[in-house]
């Protein structure tokens, strides 16, 4: 499956029919990858997305599901016979106060370790061979994961959610030393981000335009520059990058 480096590199970009994702797959586009879209549903966005951008095309899969997981990478190579850069972007989230201990169900943790954290693992799995294939030492493959400031700091909706983006975070640091040096893995870590999700978090604003030292979220395009730069180094590798604003600060 080693393909001519002189074909237009491949970049699939899980949930990215809106918000983050959207920007992100956009923004490499520009940068000129095909854009493999995907995403749980938003069938018909998807399709949208598709016709605006060459060469790009459209793949559904249900993340929860190890089985589409695995088929999700196995469908873009066969589409495309190669794949160049693999961000996962795709995450779910459940809104449960710290202190609300039993509120947080074994059940819960499970369904964001799977999407969160499993399906990271199980997509970078399935598609290393072709990342490596895709790669030489002058221009590594590249892998980003896009975590949150929550991972990072004792913050986030809920406990569940925070670990798993911090073991995310960690899984980065993990895979940036085992896969070098033909696969670079960083990951970027939000916090909050002018998106659908968050357009009733009406408290998170109020925190981010009273303690930031930006005095406010961030735009997704402006996550989807800080995406571009690090899939366009060559060097830098095993990174969280914080976008919050500077709130990390405070």
């Amino acid at each position: 499956m080693t393909k001519d480096r002189g074909e237009k590199r491949v970049a699939l970009v899980t949930g990215s029919t809106s918000g983050i994702g959207m920007a992100i797959a956009e923004q490499l586009a520009k940068d000129g990858f095909t854009i493999a879209f995907h995403s749980k549903s938003s069938v018909l966005v998807g399709q949208s997305l598709v016709e605006a951008h060459l060469g790009a095309y459209y793949f559904q899969a249900d993340l929860s599901d190890q089985s589409q997981t695995c088929d999700l990478i196995a469908k873009v190579l066969s589409h495309y016979g190669r794949l160049d850069v693999l961000v996962n972007n795709a995450g779910i989230s459940a809104t449960i106060p710290h202190t609300f201990l039993k509120e947080a169900t074994p059940e819960i943790w499970r369904d964001l370790y799977e999407v969160n954290v499993i399906a990271p693992w199980t997509l970078i799995a399935e598609a290393e061979n072709a990342l490596r294939q895709s790669s030489s030492r002058e221009c590594p493959s590249c892998i980003l994961n896009i975590s949150s400031h929550a991972g990072i700091r004792p913050k986030g909706a809920s406990i569940p959610y925070s670990v798993s983006k911090a073991a995310l975070n960690h899984m980065t640091k993990l895979l940036a030393l085992s896969l070098a040096p033909l696969i670079r893995v960083n990951a970027i870590a939000p916090g909050l981000v002018e998106t659908p999700m968050s357009k009733n978090w009406t408290a998170a604003r109020k925190l981010w335009e009273k303690r930031s030292p930006m005095g406010r979220g961030a735009q997704p395009e402006e996550i989807a520059q800080m995406a571009s730069m690090l899939v366009a180094s060559h060097y830098i590798t095993g990174e969280i990058l914080i976008s919050d604003g500077g709130l990390n600060l405070t």
